[in-house]
């Protein structure tokens, strides 16, 4: 997935999802906190090797990933290309209404709009990106 895309909450707390983005998600996602202060939406597929790695960990181990799962929450793409985003997840980083998405590989990431703007002022420099090209042998 890849590319930026400008959004808005409705006052429902839905959102609509990219076309290009959508056909990479599927009909079905799954939306999560991630370690970053966004929600990362998983297509189906990439969830459940996620889940596959989790359920093979003995219990020690997955208690620190818990929290992945406890709020997860399985997106389905209204007749519009919404999604309902509960209100616990648009709480935990602090989504409002205007919202930016962002394509990242494997996945797709839901920004505040003001906090990804912050994030790439900071981050997009010729410094960075240096390093991540360098990184990834090109």
């Amino acid at each position: 997935m890849t590319g930026e895309y400008q959004h808005t909450l409705d006052s429902k707390g839905r959102l609509f999802i990219p076309a290009k983005l959508r056909e990479k998600l599927g009909s079905v996602f799954y939306v999560t906190i991630s370690i970053d202060d966004c929600l990362s939406a998983y297509p189906t597929e990439n969830w459940n090797k996620i889940k596959e790695k989790f359920d093979a960990l003995p219990s020690s181990q997955s208690r620190k990933m818990r929290q992945l799962f406890v709020n997860a929450a399985c997106c389905e793409l209204d007749g519009q290309g919404r999604i309902l985003l509960p209100q616990k997840l648009r709480d935990y980083v602090g989504l409002k209404k205007d919202v930016t998405i962002v394509g990242v590989s494997n996945h797709a990431e839901i920004w505040d709009s003001d906090k990804w703007a912050a994030l790439e002022q900071e981050e997009l420099t010729k410094e960075n990106i240096a390093a991540a090209i360098e990184e990834l042998g090109f």
